[in-house]
């Protein structure tokens, strides 16, 4: 059963009470120790798995190591034992704020994990670095890890049902930051109270413009979620301390609706799990197969059964227009107006937001890499740049619908793909989703995320920490706290040191 709660702007007079407020919805969800599903429990080891993979992954790039660097650059806070930070060994901890923002940043960098769209898109695998972080901090054990995560998917993923933050250029980590103060909260088995106020100062502190999705993209991009859990970890800290926060932070005349959202007349209807309902959202969710944004992930599976299928030569293509939402065509298509999604010198984060760019490159290549689909060399080639140059999108009405839609057997993320060639012929093909999606032509299930650790790990971890990881994270549910606390993982000897150790203030 789901209860939906009616969300406007109250006006001072009105003196909203405490009990009505959003923030406090969603802490009585969160204290609600209702058990997560067999499912859920399942998806949630498929997802920790996945979120080690694209940190593998990520381990030697500059922003991750920046991060990390700043992260050891903080001594372990002196009220518990500290939290691991991926790629250094497992004696070495930091404070969990700083390893929340290190992972964080991690597991985002290649734009290649989970992922959930509705009014709001959102990438929910984002909540598992702080409510790990903060598990192994406080010596939880995997039961209570895997409430906590069920808890950051199913606040993040209701949030984004019912709220649009892109409409009004908001960044969709506002989204994040309370859920994963919630799933923190859940983590710790706090009062309603206490986590309602951290779920508030966590939204106060991580609304953004979305700015650094748009332009010249930024390493801010893979940041941000980062940000986002750190103050998660440090409105529950502050919370627990009996410190307050902005109320009603997302009803008050001068709060989150009225100023950065819908305005004073805007009404949302957020969907929340009545008392006793298990979180089950995270199963909403689905992964990425290829390392790009995912109103890409259905167009990469496209171009690749065109190419496999040889019906024409990409040298042979004239134009190709891709009808698609009114989202993929204005965010990641020719609608943005945004030269930079056709500039080959443009950075790795712009080009992964830049369909024409990723259709060009899979259609040529039949695959899609993580690394190589990026180089300079790659976006450079001449041939593919011509090709990219005629590759345009258009909004389509009927798949904006199917994008907005709530029924999961409606919902799409594809669109048609008008191919006209110079012999004048036209060709026409659609897709609606993913292979990799639920009820895609592939579905990602526990051996395809393991699949991807391998693939992605090998590089950087040697065989015997692939497997020691493999093994622990596959008992998530039974871990005992000191097992949790070895749930990271270790780079092989020299990978670290192969990376850029940027110096900063601290």
């Amino acid at each position: 059963m789901t209860i939906t709660h009616h969300l406007r702007v109250h006006r001072s007079e009105e003196n909203l009470a405490r009990e009505g407020q959003l923030a406090w919805h969603i802490a009585q969800v969160a204290a609600d120790p209702v058990p997560v599903p067999a499912e859920a429990v399942d998806m949630v080891v498929g997802r920790v798995i996945d979120n080690a993979a694209v940190a593998a992954a990520s381990l030697t790039r500059r922003p991750v190591s920046a991060a990390r660097q700043q992260a050891l650059d903080h001594p372990v806070s002196i009220g518990g034992r500290g939290s691991t930070v991926f790629g250094c060994p497992v004696e070495r901890r930091t404070s969990p704020e700083w390893a929340a923002w290190a992972n964080g940043v991690a597991v985002r960098e290649l734009d290649y994990h989970d992922t959930f769209l509705a009014a709001e898109y959102s990438h929910p695998g984002d909540n598992i670095p702080p409510i790990v972080a903060v598990a192994q901090h406080v010596g939880a054990d995997g039961a209570a890890l895997v409430r906590g995560i069920a808890t950051g998917y199913e606040i993040q993923i209701d949030l984004s049902k019912a709220i649009s933050l892109h409409a009004h250029k908001i960044d969709h980590v506002a989204h994040l930051g309370p859920s994963a103060a919630a799933g923190i909260g859940t983590l710790l088995g706090l009062p309603v109270e206490t986590i309602s106020q951290a779920v508030a100062q966590a939204l106060h502190t991580t609304t953004a413009t979305r700015q650094s999705r748009k332009g010249e993209i930024s390493t801010w991009k893979a940041y941000a979620p980062a940000f986002a859990g750190k103050m998660a970890v440090e409105a529950v800290d502050r919370a627990m301390r009996g410190e307050t926060s902005p109320s009603p932070i997302y009803e008050g005349e001068d709060g989150v609706i009225a100023w950065l959202l819908g305005g004073p007349d805007a009404v949302y209807e957020v969907p929340l799990p009545a008392a006793g309902e298990p979180k089950r959202a995270i199963l909403d969710s689905y992964t990425k197969e290829h390392s790009a944004e995912y109103q890409a992930q259905a167009w990469i599976d496209l171009a690749r059964r065109l190419h496999d299928e040889g019906a024409f030569d990409p040298a042979d293509v004239e134009s190709i227009v891709l009808h698609t939402s009114h989202h993929t065509h204005h965010v990641i298509g020719s609608g943005a107006n945004d030269p930079q999604k056709y500039d080959p010198t443009a950075s790795r984060e712009t080009l992964d937001h830049s369909i024409p760019y990723i259709f060009a490159v899979a259609l040529q290549d039949g695959a899609w890499h993580h690394v190589d689909s990026y180089t300079p060399g790659r976006a450079g080639r001449a041939d593919t740049v011509a090709l990219w140059r005629r590759i345009s999108t258009a909004e389509d009405a009927e798949w904006t619908r199917r994008y907005h839609s709530l029924d999961p057997a409606e919902q799409a993320f594809g669109g048609r793909a008008e191919i006209r060639l110079a012999d004048g012929t036209v060709l026409t093909e659609e897709i609606a989703v993913a292979d990799a999606h639920p009820l895609g032509a592939r579905p990602f299930a526990r051996a395809d995320y393991i699949r991807k650790f391998r693939l992605l790990a090998e590089p950087v971890l040697t065989p015997e920490e692939i497997e020691r990881f493999l093994a622990l994270v596959q008992r998530l549910p039974e871990l005992d706290a000191a097992e949790v606390r070895q749930l990271t993982i270790v780079a092989a000897p020299g990978v670290l040191a192969s990376a850029p150790a940027p110096k900063g203030l601290f």
